[in-house]
């Protein structure tokens, strides 16, 4: 039996992690869930689970939380930064999920890695603005992380069985989102309904209007650095738009091993959940026969935000703390209909010219370079 943390549980993810627990219920059991918005979908997730506390934003919240289970529910409920902190590193779990959307997983993450729990990390903007620092004191308190992002579970599993000093290149593939095949001149007409409408992934709303941008690639270039220690330049992206190959790794023999699999999130939470072991979640296998699998170039000239993020990355520090807040003011900009879609780029990149990355950032460092970045991309 592992005792899960499910930290942002109304999201996709932690959706699809509870659906995982309530197959498994003699190997899984959940202590603790956080929520932010969604408090109907919140209650009725704790009057299923049972946890032992649950952790919302505000005091509003917890008052409309602890209204709606009422006496159903012995568990404990939290709210704010504190609680959200006491949910991580609750002492009866063992692995944390970390499903919270944005730099807001931050703070939590570092928590739980700080008291000893393993992370199924499926937020990546915590590496993203963090990386050196995270991996730092994961390896310092021999914390595991393990990918729940489907591209980084499909390059965490192909790297099993082989040896680190082998390997030549990571290719992470891209479904290229909802405007593959649109012209450039239309993307000024595009409204937020549309970047919404993914054509393979269900997503929640900023990971959906990151994948139209290819921003959300930009974000796992900078996750994979770090999950897997290489440098940038050994990481290539390629467009994908079927979404069955979920990323590949190269060898120095020339030899290529992908993970395959239909475009559904179960498989890479299941297998973080369970590792080493698989599980028997009952997920369908693609259906090869008619399948064509076509793999291109990104195209940078459509969708700037993917080589943004290389240069973030290139540069390092504090940088791409910078790139992430930036692009989350200019996604919420966007979904509030204040900007334009192909803004969005231009916003990130005015943000990232006007800063000076500090190497090397501990944690408070970090969290300036991201208000700073949140305020003057709001000015713009």
């Amino acid at each position: 039996m592992k005792n899960l943390t499910i930290l942002g549980s109304t999201g996709s993810i932690g959706s699809n992690t509870l659906r995982i627990v309530e197959m498994f219920p003699d190997r899984f059991s959940v202590k603790a869930l956080t929520g932010a918005g969604n408090i109907k979908l919140l209650a009725e997730q704790i009057l299923q689970f049972k946890p032992e506390i649950a952790a919302v934003l505000d005091k509003a919240g917890a008052a409309e939380l602890e209204e709606r289970i009422g006496s159903k529910s012995g568990a404990e409920i939290l709210h704010g930064e504190e609680g959200y902190k006491k949910a991580a590193t609750y002492k009866d779990t063992e692995i944390v999920v970390a499903a919270i959307v944005g730099g807001a997983g931050l703070i939590p993450t570092l928590a739980a890695i700080d008291s000893g729990k393993d992370i199924a990390l499926a937020n990546k903007e915590t590496l993203v603005m963090a990386g050196d620092l995270v991996m730092r004191t994961a390896a310092e308190k021999k914390v595991r992380i393990l990918p729940v992002d489907s591209e980084h579970s499909a390059i965490f599993q192909s790297l099993q069985g082989n040896r680190k000093q082998d390997l030549d290149k990571i290719l992470l593939t891209a479904s290229g989102g909802p405007f593959i095949n649109r012209s450039k001149q239309d993307f000024p007409a595009i409204k937020p309904e549309d970047a919404l409408n993914h054509p393979n992934w269900q997503m929640g709303q900023k990971i959906s209007i990151d994948s139209a941008t290819l921003m959300n690639k930009g974000l796992e270039v900078i996750e994979a650095k770090w999950l897997f220690s290489v440098p940038v330049d050994k990481i290539k992206v390629l467009v994908h738009p079927q979404s069955i190959v979920h990323s590949m790794v190269a060898y120095i023999d020339g030899s290529v091993i992908a993970q395959l699999g239909i475009p559904d999130m179960k498989s890479a939470i299941a297998y973080a959940l369970s590792y080493p072991e698989r599980i028997p979640i009952k997920q369908p296998i693609p259906e090869f026969p008619g399948i064509s699998l076509t793999f291109n170039d990104p195209d940078s000239e459509r969708f700037p935000c993917l080589e943004l993020a290389f240069e973030a990355c290139r540069q390092g520090g504090t940088m791409p703390a910078v790139l992430n807040a930036a692009n989350e003011a200019a996604v919420n900009a966007f979904l509030n209909e204040s900007i334009t879609f192909p803004q969005i780029p231009e916003i990130v990149r005015k943000v990232m010219q006007q800063h000076t990355p500090t190497p090397r950032p501990e944690l408070s460092e970090i969290l300036k370079a991201d208000r700073w970045a949140r305020k003057a991309a709001c000015e713009f």
